[in-house]
């Protein structure tokens, strides 16, 4: 069995995960509270919130903080990161996860099916950064970490308003780590493969999908959301201390 890294850094800081309740997000909330984070995370589905919280708690590791919250609600998402921090302290790791990847045909999108998309890929991600900064310039610096996709460069198919979320993204990145880079606040973008969570399984990943993703990697293995996690612990630790700004492929080889 490998043995992967901790991270000392990593005890005790108060770290906020948007849409984590599953999927990837539920990764990233399992993996920094093994690490010794504070976590506090919201989603929309409040059943596998609830559960997943519980989980955390019966593994021995330090009790998450779930909030049920829309991130489309940009209000509500700045009230939660309020209340996280005054039950956990000052938040310095933000991991802007939430997403929605449902796949619709072009012609099928209206203008509000088009605002929807963008507001619940890319908009909350913005507004997020924007209400930790405070916090994390007080404690003297902090990570935002945004989730991109490697949708935005490949040949996927009726995502159109996910896609130009998620290439937004990475402008985002650009722009925030220069702007909050004086403030000891780093900014960067994680962007995964094709990952095998259950979601995708379920609606979108069957035997020819996954042929076209091993044919498509370098290296011929499925990829899975521990091995995103990890580069999210890294980039939330004071390992990466100097790094921002940046785009970070995990995919197998693929881009």
């Amino acid at each position: 069995m490998t043995d992967f890294a901790r991270y000392p850094s990593l005890v005790g800081r108060t770290a906020f995960v948007s849409g984590g309740a599953t999927g990837l997000g539920a990764e990233f909330v399992t993996q920094l509270a093994a690490q010794g984070a504070r976590v506090a995370f919201v989603d929309v589905d409040t059943d596998a919130g609830s559960a997943l919280a519980a989980s955390i708690v019966e593994r021995g590791d330090p009790a998450p903080l779930f909030l049920p919250v829309d991130v489309t609600d940009v209000g509500a998402l700045q009230r939660a990161i309020v209340e996280a921090s005054d039950r956990l302290g000052p938040i310095t790791v933000l991991v802007n996860n939430a997403a929605n990847d449902t796949r619709r045909p072009v012609d099928e999108i209206d203008v509000a099916g088009w605002d929807a998309g963008i507001a619940v890929n890319v908009r909350h991600q913005f507004f997020a950064a924007q209400a930790v900064r405070e916090q994390m310039k007080g404690a003297g610096g902090g990570s935002i970490i945004n989730l991109g996709s490697i949708s935005a460069h490949i040949d996927l198919v009726e995502l159109p308003v996910y896609i130009t979320a998620k290439a937004g993204i990475e402008g985002l990145t650009r722009t925030l780590a220069r702007e909050f880079g004086p403030d000891g606040i780093r900014v960067n973008c994680v962007i995964p493969g094709w990952v095998m969570t259950p979601r995708q399984l379920e609606n979108w990943v069957g035997d020819p999908e996954r042929a076209k993703i091993l044919a498509a990697q370098s290296v011929p293995e499925l990829l899975y959301p521990a091995d995103v996690a990890r580069m999210v612990l890294w980039l939330a630790a004071d390992d990466s201390r100097l790094c921002t700004g940046q785009k970070w492929v995990v995919d197998g080889g693929w881009m």
